[in-house]
């Protein structure tokens, strides 16, 4: 177990989330902001949280991360694969349960390009017979 600050890059569609974790009490700062004023609802709140409930360390240790790119959700997606990859570099013994959990694997779904001739990625102009 190291006690020295750990960081670590966490991603999910076009957020990348820097997170440092650090020995402390439980405070979690995101862009200098609380995590209760950045993210307003308690479904993006639990999310970011999740690698905590997890594994039992909310109490042990500060986190501060400074995020960018995408919306709330990706953000908060961002943040949550950050906060798990430093937990298990502190402690190799989680892994497993936080691969579990899913919490270690980084998600792939991108939006999908809109293509030429089309509206949308897969939606078409109205076809007119006549």
């Amino acid at each position: 177990m190291r006690t020295q600050n750990v960081i670590t890059v966490g991603r999910r569609k076009a957020s990348v989330a820097r997170v440092v974790l650090s020995p402390g009490s439980g405070s979690l700062t995101i862009n200098d902001r609380p995590l209760d004023t950045y993210f307003p609802t308690a479904v993006l709140r639990n999310d970011v949280l999740k690698p905590f409930a997890v594994t039992n360390m909310a109490e042990h240790y500060d986190v501060a991360v400074k995020v960018e790119g995408g919306g709330v959700a990706g953000q908060a997606g961002a943040i949550r694969l950050g906060i798990a990859r430093a937990l298990v570099s502190l402690h190799e013994d989680l892994r497993p349960a936080l691969r579990a959990a899913g919490l270690l694997t980084r998600d792939p779904r991108m939006v999908e390009r809109k293509k030429y001739g089309q509206k949308k990625a897969r939606k078409r102009f109205q076809f007119s017979k006549r």
